[in-house]
């Protein structure tokens, strides 16, 4: 990899994954749309491209002269206002700046999917990535949305682009910007707006882990191949409990019984539709926590070297920059 083009570089993951490959030399060409928020970018040598993922002749533009693609750009939400919207950016957009990379014929592409178009049995036991899954499967627009695009991403392997998938499971650290949904929990965890849990579980990865995970990919993965880029499964409870040694606040002891939260969500969303406003308890949300979503990163491990550092250093530094941020006391 000489020079890149990285889609979604100001957000999250892909904010980690622009500083990785600068520190492996490469050339970071990044797509921003006019007016973003760049701050997750403030400071670094990086060429910003400005356009949007439905404009193939810009994006072909942009990709004049980068020999790899990280498609890390995503609409993440657990509730939007405009559902359509949400497909447009996940689904048709990857489709326009997958089509773009297979005329540009690119030599590697890296498509950042999501541990939740998989199928995990939710008892705990931890899905792969050949757990059966179907649409059907899929909670809320987000995950259905995700689900399709994975597919686009499926029929331009079988059209000969060189592009391999990576399902992040649940990163969790620094410049967690907007916050995400679980950095959202831990902002309100540190300012004392979480005072009971749900007995549900997630796989746990550092963002940083997480962004080399995505480099690796590209160097060593097998085109056509997806891999789950994850590290530690642990219930709700768990990461609470973390969080109090971390914070030194109080972890919640009350545990929520499912059935009365699923109802006073389906009533918050319907309470949305009429407002417009985003509801206090995300009914996707709620039904996502229904199961354990425990996943098995051991093939990214083997195939790729994925980095697994301690996932209690990755919350250690979401709680340093989170309080440094002023986004939590």
């Amino acid at each position: 990899m000489k020079k890149v083009f990285v889609t979604g570089a100001t957000g999250f993951i892909g904010a980690s994954l622009a500083r990785e490959l600068m520190e492996r030399n490469c050339e970071v060409r990044a797509l921003v749309r006019p007016g973003s928020d760049r701050r997750n970018l403030a400071g670094l040598d990086i060429e910003f491209w400005e356009g949007d993922l439905q404009d193939e002749p810009s994006l072909e533009k942009g990709l004049a002269g980068c020999d790899t693609l990280f498609h890390a750009a995503a609409d993440y939400r657990l509730w939007t206002r405009d559902p359509a919207s949400m497909y447009a950016i996940n689904v048709e957009g990857t489709r326009s700046i997958l089509r773009t990379a297979l005329k540009r014929g690119l030599s590697r592409v890296v498509y950042t999917s999501s541990v939740g178009t998989l199928g995990n049995p939710g008892d705990g036991t931890p899905g792969n990535e050949v757990t059966p899954v179907s649409f059907d499967d899929m909670v809320g627009h987000y995950k259905k949305s995700k689900f399709l695009a994975e597919r686009v991403a499926e029929s331009f392997i079988d059209q000969g682009l060189p592009l391999v998938i990576v399902n992040p499971s649940t990163p969790v650290g620094r410049l967690d910007i907007k916050p995400t949904p679980t950095g959202k929990i831990i902002v309100d965890f540190l300012n004392r707006k979480m005072p009971a849990y749900l007995d549900t579980g997630l796989n746990l990865i550092d963002v940083e882990d997480c962004a080399k995970g995505h480099v690796l990919a590209a160097i060593h993965g097998r085109i056509g191949e997806k891999y789950i880029l994850g590290n530690e499964n642990l219930t709700l409870k768990t990461i609470f409990t973390l969080l109090e040694d971390i914070s030194g606040l109080p972890a919640p002891r009350v545990k929520l019984p499912y059935a009365p939260i699923l109802i006073a969500a389906y009533i918050n969303e319907g309470i949305s539709k009429l407002t417009r406003r985003e509801p206090l308890i995300p009914l996707a949300g709620v039904q996502m926590a229904g199961k354990l979503m425990f996943f098995d990163s051991s093939k990214a491990i083997r195939e790729l070297g994925l980095p697994q550092h301690p996932v209690k250093e990755a919350l250690e530094k979401a709680v340093a920059w989170f309080r440094a941020e002023g986004y939590a006391h």
